[in-house]
């Protein structure tokens, strides 16, 4: 296997971009108790620092993924780079809780230009047979940035205070700014009759689809919250149903109705982030508030996970070149749902070792999914659409993290009685995050179905 310059290059910038935005999102949950001491917040305005994040991603992961097919995606990705780190510092800064939640609302608008396009970049500069590996390599440096996240995260609240990370976050944006500029290149745009634009219509309704249903989570058990969430279901009905229309769809919608393939695969995505990426929210404050460790201890367990995803996702990715991604990802998914259903179980007086041997657990299943399902997504349509399906799996993995707050902000909501999770009583957050486990561990069963039934690659 020989790789080109430009091959490389292009490798090294998608995989630097994809460790920094993941080394912000797991430093950042590790920071939370100290952002909340900083800025008086109760524990669901709290979630929103997370959420804020996601959910500015989610609106624009689709759009971008259209936007870059028609008009460039190493423009689009290079766009993003910048934003991302221009708004680093403005978080950095940020003199209330209310506008930290505004600039990382900026922050995940940058992160979205460049996830969306980063792993259509990768697919276009290599053959076929070598799509696993390069995307097994993007992936390991996603959990790599996972990995580092909580230990550098808590080291850097412990010692320097929050606002560090994001300085630190700044830094790295300079950087990565300045060699994306210098090796990514121009975009080779194909001279055909593609119609250059995009029927927004449906957006609106995705949008407030969203964000209806979001902060309606947000305000349960209150009347108006159960009211936003049912409207938030029945605008994104309306939008799916705009774009089953469009001549011009920002999503097009006959990929999941035509393309098993596709469609199951995105599915299985969505399911596993929805059951999953909250891990690392609920046992951070656990650890902190149950445990009464150290930022930085805490950190340095949280790590174990995404440790075991960055060493054995460019294994699985490698080994679904070779046979069926299917199977490895169902065997994935399986081992997720065993280890939220047992984290289900812990309690005041629960071993750290027994902490750190289930979070190894869930990410060994999580490496052994994510890269044959990303492949199986990239593999099973054709090089024109190659933006849409980037832009899709990431709208699909962000919609499933902020699933997953969604779920745990909801329980957060009824049990804390508006009240901060530094002073609410110990079996009370226990009873939360106990529910929110058994409910992600029921969600991972319906996973192992779509990532099963998906059907093979043919290759």
């Amino acid at each position: 296997m020989t790789w080109t310059r430009k091959q490389f290059s292009i490798l090294a910038i998608v995989a630097i971009t994809s460790f920094m935005g993941t080394f912000l999102i797991s430093s950042i949950n590790i920071a939370l108790p100290a952002i909340e001491k900083s800025f008086g917040l109760d524990a669901v305005t709290l979630s929103w620092v997370i959420t804020a994040f996601l959910l500015a991603m989610a609106i624009m992961l689709l759009p971008v993924g259209r936007w870059g097919d028609l008009t460039g995606i190493r423009r689009i990705f290079k766009a993003g780079v910048l934003l991302f780190t221009i708004s680093s510092l403005l978080c950095a800064m940020a003199p209330s809780g209310l506008w930290l939640i505004i600039f990382r609302l900026m922050q995940g608008a940058g992160a979205a230009l460049s996830s969306t396009t980063g792993p259509a970049i990768l697919v276009s500069g290599f053959p076929i047979h070598q799509r696993g590996r390069v995307l097994g390599i993007s992936t390991s440096a996603v959990y790599l940035g996972l990995a580092f996240g909580p230990f550098a995260g808590g080291l850097l609240t412990q010692s320097l205070g929050w606002r560090s990370i994001f300085y630190t976050s700044f830094i790295i944006g300079i950087l990565v700014v300045s060699v994306t500029w210098i090796f990514l290149g121009k975009d080779d745009m194909p001279q055909d009759s593609q119609p250059k634009k995009i029927n927004l219509k449906g957006l609106i309704f995705y949008i407030a689809g969203l964000i209806s249903l979001v902060y309606g989570s947000s305000i349960i058990p209150e009347t108006t919250g159960w009211l936003l969430m049912t409207t938030g279901v029945i605008a994104l009905i309306i939008f799916w149903r705009i774009e089953s229309r469009s001549a011009n769809p920002v999503i097009q919608t006959d990929l999941f109705t035509k393309n098993r393939l596709f469609a199951f695969s995105n599915l299985a995505a969505l399911i596993n982030y929805s059951a999953t990426f909250a891990i690392v929210f609920l046992l951070s404050l656990y650890l902190q508030k149950i445990q009464g460790l150290s930022p930085r201890d805490a950190g340095t367990i949280l790590v174990a996970q995404p440790i075991m995803m960055a060493i054995f996702s460019p294994i699985a990715g490698r080994y679904s070149d070779k046979i069926q991604p299917r199977y490895l990802a169902t065997v994935g998914m399986t081992m997720c749902m065993l280890g939220l259903a047992t984290f289900a179980f812990l309690n005041e007086n629960t071993p750290l070792w027994g902490i750190i041997v289930l979070l190894i657990w869930v990410g060994l299943g999580f490496a052994l999914f994510s890269s044959p399902n990303m492949n199986t997504i990239m593999s099973s349509v054709d090089k024109t659409k190659y933006g849409l399906a980037s832009g899709t799996a990431a709208t699909m993995r962000v919609v499933g993290q902020i699933t997953s707050m969604t779920i745990a902000t909801f329980f957060f909501a009824l049990l804390f009685s508006g009240q901060a999770v530094d002073i609410i009583e110990n079996k009370t957050f226990l009873t939360a995050m106990h529910y929110g486990f058994i409910t992600f561990a029921l969600i991972a069963v319906a996973g192992i179905w779509f990532s099963f039934s998906r059907g093979s690659i043919n290759r």
